[in-house]
């Protein structure tokens, strides 16, 4: 509710501004004239012109010309005029229009503020019913609220000092002890019969089917007789053949025998070449390494010079200036009284001094003028004191200066020589690294050096020796593939013409036993022809005759062994299928056994481990609820003892303090009233001190 009236009082406020931004607008009045336009031509139609008229007259002043006359086709022209004057014409049609536009504007934000006006009215009544409602509801409310909470703190009362009184006698009291809910182990369902799951003891068996014995094959005839064969002999008529079949034979003629060509090797000539001989080069080392100068080092430290640097420093020292002491210092500030104006530093004391003298009646004695010296040199005293204690400390802080600036001066300087003494070692030491590199390579170049002049010399007489002696061993083969070539030669012609008049004799031998051998083959050849076709049809007639008696017999071995075969192999398939269905039936028999001794070990195991886990359950809940039980309790004794000393102590802390401000009160008052007399006789010897110092200052003449 006070939503939507906030949202009308803004609604109200926007009209109102918006209504006094418009202005306060009168009612435009009537409507001025309004003009429109067109076009018309002469009666010639040589020229056109625009033309206007009062909207809303009819057509009686249509012929109005508002423009000059144009030729023909310029209406772009004629428009332009046209528009022009139609501007000035309707200006205060349109400044009525925009006029009317806005008081219409304004008198409907009029109406509408009223309405909205109304409905604040509205929503403010039933805003403030609602809120009476409210009101008179939280009321309600909070005197239920307020009886609740009394009831509910006097309630706490009772419970805080029940529980107070429980925490001193009993804390265990105020501790509720957590509800353990126990496993029941014998709860139905909970453990595994006897039995379950146990297989019947004795398993179904197992019967093995046989197969009976087959139909025997039935046995060929035994019946059978084997044909013979009477061959045709040929040897009579070869023999007789033969007899006419001389061999035809030869002798060499004396052309064919060849002659070995034969050398005496001591005739050769390479039993005169000599082989070619060398002798080595020898290498004696006659370089020795020797130790060079600047390989050995030695140290560089000098004790001497360290000793010497460390004895001549010494400590700075200086005795106090003439400026440090407080009889300088008194000196200078003495100067200072020249002329008839004395210090500022000094004045105050004089005035002071003159003052009290001037009280005692001693204002123009020379006890006054003491007094007066005596005040300034007090005076003085404490600035000369504070100079000199400045210019003291300053000398001291620039004495520790010098004996640091020197100390750090030693140091540096020690390390340097530190330094100096290591680089000058180390530049030793390298330079002695250096010296035997150089010397280490020198000498190993010169090694190197003979090494390689014997290496060259040696391989030098090698190759010369091996030309040597290959030129011995070229000359040596061309010698002996010459002689060896001129011997090969010799021995190949007499063999070639030998084997010339040979080869002519053995064709000529060849041609004649081929001859006669060609006839006989053809005669023995014929006889074995037609003896052979004779056999082989007699051969035949048997073989075929024998292969059917062999067929049948063999035909009745195979039939009596497919049918023992056949017999064996039923008796054997038959016993094997009643030992397998023996072994199955005993395989599976030991399998249920094994299987029912194993789950009732598996249901007993489970049920003991069951009835473990249950009674350990069981068990450490319990001690975890007594545990939690005495540890609260403990725990508020624990709080309630240190909350009866905290008590204790706040009250004790309370008294002390309170005696110590009460106290301090009274000191401070009497401090006051000390203080308060203090500055009034302070003020009192300030006035009489001031009024002694005028006095004292127009005697001495030194205003």
């Amino acid at each position: 509710m006070a939503d939507a009236v906030s949202i009308k009082q803004n609604e109200i406020t926007k009209l109102q501004q918006e209504i006094q931004a418009a202005g306060n607008l009168s009612q435009p009045g009537a409507e001025p004239a309004r003009y429109g336009w067109g076009y018309n031509r002469t009666n010639n139609r040589t020229f056109e012109y625009g033309t206007a008229y009062q909207i809303g007259k009819g057509d009686a002043n249509t012929d109005n010309p508002v423009t000059r006359r144009y030729p023909l086709g310029n209406k772009a022209a004629i428009a332009n005029d046209v528009r022009k004057w139609l501007a000035n014409a309707n200006k205060p049609h349109d400044d009525w229009k925009a006029a009317s536009q806005s008081y219409q504007n304004v008198d409907a934000k009029k109406k509408q503020l009223a309405k909205a006006q109304q409905e604040l009215v509205q929503l403010e009544a039933d805003a403030a019913q609602a809120a009476a409602e409210a009101a008179k509801k939280q009321a309600a409310q909070q005197a239920a609220q307020q009886a609740q909470q009394q009831q509910n703190i006097q309630q706490l009362q009772q419970g805080y000092a029940t529980t107070f009184k429980n925490l001193v006698t009993d804390p265990a009291a105020n501790v509720t002890q957590a509800t353990v809910s126990n496993i029941d182990p014998n709860a139905a369902g909970t453990q595994i019969a006897q039995g379950t799951g146990q297989a019947p003891n004795l398993a179904t068996q197992y019967s093995a089917s046989t197969v009976g014995t087959t139909a025997q094959a039935a046995a060929p005839d035994p019946l059978m007789q084997a044909s013979l064969v009477n061959p045709s002999m040929s040897q009579q008529g070869i023999s007789n053949a033969m007899q006419a079949v001389n061999p035809a034979q030869g002798t060499l003629s004396p052309q064919a025998m060849a002659n070995a060509a034969q050398m005496n090797p001591s005739q050769t000539q390479v039993g005169n070449l000599q082989a070619a001989q060398g002798q080595a080069i020898m290498m004696n080392n006659p370089v020795q390494r020797q130790i060079q100068a600047g390989e050995l080092i030695s140290g560089v430290a000098d004790a001497t010079t360290a000793a010497a640097f460390a004895e001549q420093i010494q400590a700075a020292q200086a005795t106090p200036s003439q400026q440090a002491m407080v009889q300088e210092q008194l000196s200078g500030l003495m100067q200072d009284f020249q002329g008839a104006n004395p210090p500022a530093w000094a004045a105050g004391a004089m005035r002071a001094a003159l003052g009290k003298m001037a009280q005692r009646g001693l204002g123009a004695s020379s006890l006054a003028g003491q007094a007066v010296v005596q005040a300034a040199m007090e005076s003085a005293l404490p600035i000369a004191m504070a100079d000199a204690k400045t210019i003291s400390q300053f000398e001291m802080q620039n004495l520790t200066n010098r004996q640091q600036r020197a100390m750090l001066s030693a140091q540096q300087r020690a390390q340097f020589i530190g330094q100096e003494f290591d680089q000058q070692f180390q530049a030793r030491v390298q330079n002695a690294g250096r010296i035997a590199d150089v010397a280490n390579m020198n000498f190993t170049a010169e090694q190197q050096v003979a090494l390689e002049n014997s290496r060259m010399a040696n391989s030098m007489n090698m190759t010369n020796l091996s030309n040597k002696q290959a030129i011995v061993m070229a000359e040596a083969a061309a010698i002996t593939q010459l002689e060896q070539q001129n011997l090969s030669n010799q021995q190949q012609a007499a063999v070639q013409n030998a084997q010339a008049f040979l080869q002519m004799d053995m064709t000529n031998l060849s041609n004649r036993q081929q001859t006669a051998l060609f006839k006989g083959q053809q005669i023995a050849q014929s006889i074995f022809t037609d003896q052979a076709a004779t056999n082989a049809a007699r051969q035949f007639n048997a073989s075929s005759e024998n292969q059917t008696n062999q067929f049948l017999a063999s035909l009745k071995s195979q039939v009596s062994q497919f049918n023992t075969t056949q017999t064996n192999a039923i008796s054997q398939f038959n016993s094997g299928q009643k030992n397998a269905a023996e072994q199955f039936n005993s395989s599976v028999q030991n399998q249920r056994d094994q299987f029912n001794t194993q789950n009732k070990l598996v249901v007993a195991q489970a049920n003991a481990q069951w009835r473990q886990n249950v009674q350990t359950i069981n068990t450490s809940s319990e001690n975890a609820a007594n545990m939690e039980t005495a540890r609260v309790a403990n725990q508020l004794t624990t709080t309630m003892v240190d909350q009866l000393w905290q008590r204790e102590r706040d009250i004790m802390d309370f008294v002390f303090k309170s005696s110590e401000s009460a106290k301090e009160r009274a000191l401070e008052l009497i401090l006051a009233d000390k203080k308060y007399d203090e500055y009034a006789i302070a003020r009192q010897d300030q006035q009489s001190a001031a009024k002694w110092s005028i006095f004292a200052q127009l005697a001495l003449g030194l205003t």
